[in-house]
């Protein structure tokens, strides 16, 4: 494969992530919204747990069919991995909206956003990387 297309497949394939996790962060804040109000939930960082949840399950068909297409893979190695990437991304997202919410009294669209963009980091990097690597091409670029 020469560099050219290399790089043209992994900025296409960034779109792709880019558009899958909008569409996933959209199920989560949708989610959280309704917890937050009209639903009363708290602490916050409880409502942001339930909510990124439900946005995870929507990424992980995203991720799997449309970004990284590793629909050949197995899928119960990917879900396990993701699953447990996915858990660790939760509590780090929920602890920064507790932490900017509950702690700092701070407005919890302005945490969202914060704790989503690290998510997005953390998330892109080890989903090309571990969740849903190719073995069989070259490694995938940040």
């Amino acid at each position: 494969m020469s560099t050219v297309h290399f790089q043209r497949a992994a900025a296409a394939r960034l779109l792709r992530y880019v558009l899958n996790g909008l569409l996933a962060t959209g199920v989560h804040y949708v989610v959280l919204r309704v917890l937050i109000n009209p639903l009363a939930v708290r602490p916050i960082g409880l409502a942001n747990l339930v909510a990124a949840i439900t946005g995870t399950a929507a990424s992980f068909v995203g991720n799997r069919k449309f970004v990284f297409k590793a629909v050949n893979a197995p899928v119960q190695k990917q879900a396990i991995h993701f699953a447990l990437l996915y858990a660790i991304l939760a509590v780090i997202h929920s602890a920064c909206m507790y932490l900017w919410c509950d702690i700092l009294n701070r407005d919890y669209q302005i945490g969202f956003l914060l704790a989503t963009g690290l998510q997005f980091l953390l998330s892109y990097i080890f989903n090309s990387r571990v969740v849903f690597r190719n073995p069989h091409n070259a490694p995938n670029p940040l």
